[in-house]
């Protein structure tokens, strides 16, 4: 039985146009409600994004943001990962010298930051996923908040290597993820949406085997790593095709919702 659904957003629950069948979602929420089966937003966006997609919702929602690092309920920080100031100093250093032509954005819980001589089309990009964003100076002095994750953007091509080095020089500090598109995410080593909604699962005394879990990059393999009833996206990354148990219609066509719908249909049968 059906007790949690966890759903990615970017490639997953939104479609090509970073929308979903609000009217759709609407019906199958009260659903949802009515069979008390809590819905997780499980993203390495950042929570204030996240939440514009769900506009009235603030309050029930649980969200599993910035990759983990943070989990919100009912408007409220539940729960946060960090870095350490020394960390997040020595990470800025190597970026910045070692990797001239990629962008970062450093995310806090009050907001995220890039520098004010970023690209433009980059700072265009960041407005999109970054809804709490401010430019600054320089990483020099750092802003007054808690740091919780690294957004990079670099050539698709470079990813994987980036990725690789980045994980061998910050060996047992980091951990560098590819997230689909030319993005990286630098995160704290343990903390991933798998581990923060196992967290969510523990509190509500929910087995695993009770979530379903929708993905389709590899930042959401710990994710479907939890629950046999798991899915990848039509169009996924290999390796979530490897770990997910199915395959889910592709986000163009609400194959998230389609499922869910499924799994309510199948629920009520006697």
């Amino acid at each position: 039985m059906i007790r949690a659904i966890s759903v990615d957003m970017d490639g997953t629950f939104l479609d090509e146009n970073g929308e979903y069948n609000r009217a759709r979602f609407e019906r199958i929420y009260a659903e949802l409600v009515k069979h008390q089966i809590k819905f997780i937003v499980a993203s390495g966006n950042q929570y204030y994004q996240l939440k514009s997609f769900f506009p009235g919702k603030d309050e029930e929602l649980f969200y599993v943001a910035e990759n983990g690092a943070v989990i919100f309920h009912q408007g409220e920080l539940r729960s946060v990962n960090r870095f350490e100031e020394r960390l997040v100093q020595k990470i800025l250093r190597t970026l910045i010298q070692e990797y001239q032509d990629l962008q970062v954005i450093l995310c806090g819980v009050k907001s995220a930051y890039l520098l004010k001589a970023a690209d433009s089309n980059f700072k265009t990009f960041a407005k999109k996923y970054y809804f709490e964003l401010q430019e600054v100076d320089s990483f020099d002095v750092l802003p007054d908040d808690t740091f919780i994750k690294f957004a990079l953007d670099v050539e698709v091509t470079k990813t994987g290597q980036i990725v690789e080095d980045l994980n061998r020089t910050f060996t047992g500090e980091i951990r560098a993820v590819a997230s689909g598109h030319g993005s990286i995410d630098i995160i704290i080593p343990g903390v991933t949406k798998g581990s923060a909604i196992q967290q969510l699962l523990n509190e509500w005394r929910v087995t695993p085997d009770d979530l379903l879990a929708f993905g389709d990059a590899n930042n959401d393999i710990e994710m479907l790593q939890l629950t046999p009833n798991s899915y990848a996206m039509e169009e996924s990354s290999p390796e979530v095709f490897a770990t997910a148990k199915y395959i889910a219609p592709s986000n163009k066509e609400a194959g998230v919702l389609q499922v869910i719908e499924d799994y309510m249909e199948k629920s009520q049968r006697p």
